[in-house]
């Protein structure tokens, strides 16, 4: 029998996906937009430093939706609504516990992490305010991290699309009134967040509470079985191998903003229009790695080497086409657009000089988000790890031999960081294959 194709399920998950994910990065595109409407570039550096120091305590524990997805899609491959129960019952515990945590380091967290980004006297001011609003928001991303990736693990994309596009209307809409309507500056974006952030986590927790393995959690929960040690290491394993990895992104990342912050605030500003305009491009193609993670769990779960492998090739097809439409996009409006985040007239113009690399980015970067949707849905995190590990080295490697060249030397590190991640991961994954599925049917 001829198999079905397979661009149906993809569009269907990934299709969605690109659209919560664009309304995700409408957070940072609004504040960066709204907050540049002052004038002020260490206003707008503020932002930034403060949302990259917040990104970087959080993204870490992004495992906490990858790992759900992986662990949730598997589990409905077997078609073990238990387990998917089960999944999200351990999923919130770990996210409170971490949150919990989180609070309690807050007056150490805050001054280290502005110290490390490098914040001048100018910046850091403004960027401890914004920390210091938002910072106990980190909760409910933690809590929205699980719900968002139990739910795209069953499939239910739409709704996670719903819940964003709503949740970010409301953002922008706070953040104009607040800070051009009510004169809050760099407050007044913090608290958008805050408040959207919050509904967010309780409009995504009546929807779950409809789905019916979600209202066998609470009872699971109760049940010792459910935190059996050989469950609890499986999840941790999993978890660790991902945190880990996330600790590597964001140390790249972590380089980038300091690396910008060194040489001042007009080039942190113009770094961070464009990290917001790359940061779309690339929640817009990990609508593929939210597809791949989904449908290669499904597949590994159902022990379906054959859809395993016809799922990789489809994904790589369909997510190369995006990136080229992408790269083509940001060839002839990278530039205006980019500009058009701030009314600082050096910002603008520093912004334009390096505006080209918005265009790299994505083509060097669309195999490695594929990639890690594959080997995330697959279980193979410690392969993800190993991949990530050396792609990293890379770009040290890169950004000490290309120091010369100053802001472009930086930004042909990063690309080259990524083009490292896919190329890695392309080199592993015929053996993984061969190794972790060679006792699945065929």
């Amino acid at each position: 029998m001829t198999p079905a194709p397979l661009w149906r399920p993809i569009l269907a998950i990934a299709l969605p996906s690109m659209l919560t994910n664009v309304a995700t990065a409408l957070f940072g595109l609004a504040d960066m937009w709204v907050i540049g409407r002052l004038g002020e570039a260490a206003a707008q550096g503020g932002v930034e430093v403060g949302a990259k120091l917040l990104m970087t305590l959080l993204i870490v524990f992004n495992f906490l939706k990858t790992g759900t997805v992986a662990l949730t899609a598997q589990a409905a491959g077997r078609g073990d609504a238990a387990a998917q129960a089960a999944t999200l019952a351990r999923g919130l515990a770990v996210a409170l516990g971490i949150g919990a945590l989180l609070l309690v380091l807050w007056p150490l967290a805050v001054p280290a992490g502005l110290a490390l980004l490098g914040a001048g006297e100018e910046v850091a001011p403004m960027a401890r305010t914004y920390v210091d609003i938002r910072y106990v928001g980190g909760v409910a991303w933690l809590v929205n991290a699980v719900l968002i990736g139990w739910l795209i693990g069953r499939r239910q994309v739409r709704a996670v699309l719903v819940v964003e596009i709503a949740a970010n209307l409301l953002h922008v809409a706070l953040d104009v009134g607040l800070v051009l309507g009510l004169g809050w500056g760099v407050a007044g974006v913090a608290v958008a967040t805050l408040i959207s952030e919050g509904l967010k986590t309780a409009a995504l927790l009546a929807i779950c509470a409809r789905e019916a393995p979600a209202r066998q959690a609470l009872t699971l929960a109760r049940k010792r079985q459910t935190w059996a040690g050989a469950e609890l290491a499986a999840l941790f394993a999993l978890n660790r191998d991902l945190f880990i990895r996330t600790i590597l992104l964001m140390s790249a990342t972590v380089m980038v903003t300091r690396a910008g912050a060194q040489q001042g605030a007009v080039v942190l500003a113009a770094n961070a229009i464009l990290f917001q305009l790359f940061m779309l491009a690339t929640l817009m193609l990990d609508g593929f790695e939210s597809a791949a993670q989904v449908l290669c769990g499904e597949a590994a779960g159902a022990r379906d080497p054959g859809l395993f492998a016809r799922s990789v090739r489809a994904l790589l097809i369909w997510s190369a086409g995006a990136a080229g439409l992408m790269a083509l996009a940001y060839l002839v409006l990278g530039a205006p657009l980019a500009a058009s985040f701030s009314t600082d007239a050096d910002v603008t113009q520093t912004t334009g000089l390096y505006a080209l690399w918005v265009v790299a980015l994505p083509l060097a970067g669309v195999a490695s988000f594929v990639f890690d949707g594959v080997f995330i849905g697959a279980g193979w995190t410690r392969a993800m790890l190993l991949s990530m590990a050396g792609a990293l080295a890379v770009f040290v490697a890169a950004l000490i031999l290309a120091a010369p060249l100053g802001n472009h030397g930086l930004w042909l590190a990063f690309t080259l960081f990524f083009a490292a991640r896919g190329a890695g991961q392309a080199l592993m994954l015929p053996g993984l294959m061969r190794r972790r599925l060679s006792t699945a049917k065929g």
